[in-house]
């Protein structure tokens, strides 16, 4: 194996997986601006943390639309020549993790059509359950699909819709459609925001103040109001569930395409998705993350030497548990932030090197210490039981792990990429045999009553909290996610 011109006989290259739920999309859009594009490139690098696989963008100059997209991240794909070519004052962006369809440029989005309704550019983050059913109708009555992401059906419903106008074609689209969708659709000289009726996924409008004369504000969209900081603008408000708000030469205006159903946001936006220094649904995320640490160690506290968070994701409820535990906070571990996809692992193989190479102990904080390890959450276990050996290898005395949400026992069906219900430790493990398996003295979740109590439940949303529950707010689930995979028997 030739790398960069060496042989390296003794190595091997391994991608290490993540034991994480998978951040869906990120979208954000830009409407009268001169440099549309580069308002929506560095929205989407705020975002960057909702996806990695791919970004896009599309601008338009007010007689055609322009498009880039391609595989990696934003920095990577979007350099000075290539927002040159993205000219005019309207742009939408999209920042991709597949949870449908191929990881592949295919998929990229936004999805660019020229049809009925005129050139038209779409950007969504969800996923709807109902995709392949309507999918397969559409292409039994002729339709020809370019990619398998379902995002390619909300293009195909608008474009047959027999309403004439594009603004209630989408909405007619829409009204078809089954799951959560947060949408930026873009035209000649409009953009749309859309939120689905449940209001699963974040997005919010903001404002970058013009001044005074004839030019207009801008107005801005995007999954997280940490977009909003660094192109100078400022919160307004989140786009409603089932509302659609237009902007255009007129003006700012809304509607709302369906009737009013209860809200389902997703809590662990609050948990783990957004960024601590965002707003989503209405509630700073510190704020949440800081209560629920509280939570935690009002509900499981235990004798311990210092609190000692998961970088970065335990970082914010560690605070919150520290405080209201009056043990001392320390980075016990600190993160390397600049491991690539792939790395070269020696071939005597090291004991967790994945983890070693993304995190290292600081050994004189930890030694001798009865150690209160934080994260947020735990999926398959797999990795918590690597990090749980790093701090006892480090001479940790004592390691009681807590997490910062309950136990998650089904899959996401709403746009977030998780494992089958046989791969999550917590759907088949008792809390006793999850213990053992990761290797804690002691471990405990925060009880559902307190995540929902630290997230406000009740002042301005209420949560989908399936992936705890396994009840669902949908009549709708796909039938093929209820069922495990049948086992593949090889033949001798």
């Amino acid at each position: 194996m030739n790398l960069s011109g060496l042989e390296r006989s003794d190595s091997i290259i391994v991608t290490e997986r993540s034991d994480k739920f998978k951040d869906e999309c990120g979208v954000v859009a830009v409407h009268t601006h001169a440099e549309a594009s580069t308002l929506a490139y560095l929205g989407l690098h705020q975002l960057q943390h909702r996806g990695q696989e791919s970004a896009g963008i599309v601008s338009s100059d007010g007689g055609r639309l322009h498009m880039h997209k391609a595989m990696g991240e934003v920095a990577e794909i979007f350099t000075e020549d290539v927002l040159a070519k993205l000219p005019g004052a309207i742009a939408i962006g999209h920042t991709r993790y597949s949870t449908t369809g191929d990881s592949a440029v295919l998929n990229a989005q936004p999805i660019m059509v020229d049809c009925n309704k005129g050139m038209i550019a779409l950007a969504h983050n969800g996923n709807l359950v109902n995709a392949n059913e309507i999918r397969s109708r559409l292409e039994a009555q002729g339709s020809i699909f370019q990619t398998t992401s379902d995002t390619e059906v909300i293009v195909h419903l608008i474009a047959q819709s027999k309403e004439q106008t594009l603004p209630e074609a989408v909405c007619d689209a829409l009204r078809r459609i089954e799951g959560a969708f947060s949408l930026v659709i873009m035209t000649r000289d409009r953009v749309f925001a859309v939120r689905d009726p449940r209001g699963f996924r974040p997005l919010s409008m903001g404002r970058i103040h013009n001044g005074g004369g004839s030019e207009r504000d801008t107005i801005v969209f995007a999954s997280e109001t940490c977009a909003f900081d660094l192109i100078g603008a400022q919160y307004e408000r989140d786009v409603k569930p089932g509302e659609m708000v237009i902007v255009g030469p007129e003006g700012v205006s809304s509607r709302f395409f369906a009737a009013e159903m209860k809200q389902s946001s997703c809590i662990f936006e609050h948990v783990y998705f957004s960024r601590p220094d965002s707003t989503v649904f209405g509630r700073p995320v510190q704020q949440s993350r800081e209560a629920m640490g509280r939570q935690l160690a009002r509900e499981s506290g235990v004798a311990a030497d210092i609190v000692v968070p998961v970088p970065d994701s335990g970082v914010t409820a560690a605070l919150g548990y520290a405080a209201e535990a009056g043990i001392p906070f320390r980075f016990g571990l600190i993160r390397n932030h600049y491991v690539g996809r792939t790395f070269i692992e020696p071939e005597q193989r090291v004991r967790d090197f994945g983890v070693k190479l993304k995190l290292n102990p600081v050994r004189s904080l930890l030694v001798g210490k009865r150690v209160i390890l934080i994260d947020d959450s735990i999926i398959r276990g797999t990795t918590s039981r690597k990090i749980v050996r790093l701090v006892r290898d480090a001479g940790a005395k004592e390691v009681h792990m807590r997490i910062s949400c309950p136990p998650t026992v089904s899959p996401c069906y709403y746009g977030v990429d998780t494992p089958s219900k046989n791969q999550l430790i917590a759907a088949n493990k008792t809390m006793d045999q999850i213990r053992d398996y990761v290797g804690a003295d002691s471990l405990a979740y925060l009880s559902l009553e307190g995540l929902r109590e630290a997230c406000g439940e009740g002042e301005k949303t209420s949560y989908c909290t399936s992936c705890y529950t396994g009840v669902y707010p949908t009549e709708f689930i796909p039938l093929e996610t209820l069922i495990p995979p049948p086992v593949q028997i090889k033949k001798n």
